[in-house]
């Protein structure tokens, strides 16, 4: 028989150099810090001091340096509470829900939109806390022994959130932190020093790779997905209700909770698409794991929400108009043509304009017009939470005691000092921890070479 006969054998595809994926991950860890990364750490921690400059005035002057005046009771305080719990949604989503659904692509932002989640929380945190006025008595805000029996008054939307906001984040923590545990034993097997080898030896509880240890990782991760998603939902409807129970004109909507679980997913995804572009473009070696592909679904995603985010806008202006609310469409007027016409008009632009660019690939392919696009978002995101606390607070039910809103220096710091803060804890993250899950990328990259 002639060797032509023979049918030959397709030779078996070349195994990928799990190594390097290791290598490439934690080198951005025990190299030199580059310095883009030390710019933007000082940058950081200069707008973080300024923040805790205006938390601890507010805490020594009170709540009147946010220009908060009657009616407008609620102001960058609560707009920011609002804005920084919805940045914080996209990472469970990612991890979570797209865990849930068996999409591999989520390795790519998984575990630092994880972390950006923990950041946006504890940003988030400190907004209640001070808006209040007395940071002191905080601990009223949930259930707690006491021989005076003065329970918290669980009508009050603070008591809601406080108990999402912690159930959320603890959850989100321990998600977290356990897919992290493999990663952290690589870490340690890799460091040389001691302090480091013992520091990351610590944070592995003795992981040592056992096929039992990867059994019981598999389900507990599945395990904590099934409980993190529906917390996506629950959290931000928590929010959305604490302004849908408020009998105010621009505020007694059913369609906030849902509304405002789109709006958290779509500003998260904004902010995860910008520090994923940041972190290929600053370290070379994240360009194979963070690929424009990665970047193009995110973005798919993306227009879907704010999609979402548009019908709502359209269904609340709809219903203010037909149900002929007396008190409703002079509200919807005012923001379209009134002195808050610019805030308004804007976050139309941002919101529901802009990213209609994203139906085209050449556009979803051109980093700097992603970047326009998602930095966009966040400002039309805020702008929407402004427009729902504060523009709402200042039309109220009596004409005469309408009010406008006046940024005073102090609200101007409120706005910008918290991403300082975020940022600074994400830098340091990404300083200490790696910002890639390299099990589960080494894992995606068997799959890709033996399909």
């Amino acid at each position: 028989m002639s060797s032509q006969s023979i049918p030959q054998q397709a030779p078996a595809p070349p195994l990928p150099r799990l190594g390097e994926i290791t290598e490439t991950v934690t080198n951005t860890i025990f190299g030199k810090a580059p310095l883009w990364w030390l710019i933007a750490f000082g940058i950081s921690s200069a707008l973080a001091g300024a923040f805790v400059l205006v938390l601890g005035a507010v805490a020594l002057f009170g709540t009147g340096l946010w220009g908060i005046n009657v009616p407008i009771v609620w102001g960058m305080g609560i707009t920011n509470l609002v804005f920084w719990i919805g940045i914080g949604h996209a990472g469970t989503f990612i991890s979570a829900f797209l865990l849930l659904m068996r999409q591999s692509w989520r390795n790519a932002f998984s575990r630092y939109a994880e972390a950006m989640t923990l950041f946006a929380l504890a940003t988030a945190g400190m907004f209640p806390l001070f808006h209040v006025g007395r940071p002191e008595w905080i601990f009223y805000f949930a259930p707690y022994p006491n021989t005076m029996i003065l329970n918290p008054q669980w009508l009050s939307p603070l008591v809601w959130d406080a108990i999402a906001i912690s159930t959320y984040g603890g959850i989100s923590a321990i998600f977290w932190f356990l897919d992290l545990i493999p990663d952290i034993a690589a870490m340690r097997d890799k460091a040389k020093r001691p302090i480091p080898r013992a520091f990351y030896g610590f944070l592995a509880l003795g992981w040592r790779s056992d096929s039992n240890h990867w059994e019981r990782l598999h389900k507990t991760a599945y395990i904590l997905a099934a409980l993190a998603t529906p917390l996506v939902i629950s959290v931000h409807s928590v929010v959305g209700l604490d302004f849908a129970i408020g009998n105010l004109p621009g505020w007694h909507h059913s369609i906030f909770p849902p509304y405002f679980v789109a709006g958290a997913i779509f500003s998260g995804l904004a902010m995860t698409v910008i520090v994923g572009i940041v972190l290929r473009s600053g370290y070379e070696g994240l360009k194979d794991f963070i690929t424009m592909d990665h970047i193009d679904k995110a973005l798919k995603l993306m227009l879907i929400t704010g999609l979402l985010v548009t019908y709502g806008y359209m269904a609340e202006t709809f219903g203010g108009w037909y149900k002929a609310d007396a008190f409703e469409l002079p509200l919807i007027i005012e923001r379209a043509i009134g002195p808050y016409a610019p805030f308004y008009l804007a976050m139309l632009f941002f919101n529901c304009i802009l990213i209609q660019l994203l139906w085209f690939k050449p556009v979803r392919k051109n980093i700097a017009l992603i970047l326009v696009i998602c930095v966009g978002i966040l400002i039309g995101m805020w702008l929407e939470r402004f427009v729902i606390v504060s523009v709402s607070l200042s039309y109220t039910y009596l004409a005469p005691t309408w009010e406008v809103f006046n940024f005073t220096f102090w609200d101007i710091l409120t706005i910008f000092g918290p991403f300082g803060f975020f940022f600074a804890q994400f830098l340091v993250f990404i300083r200490f921890l790696p910002s890639l899950p390299i099990s589960e990328t080494q894992q995606h990259a068997v799959e890709v070479a033996h399909a």
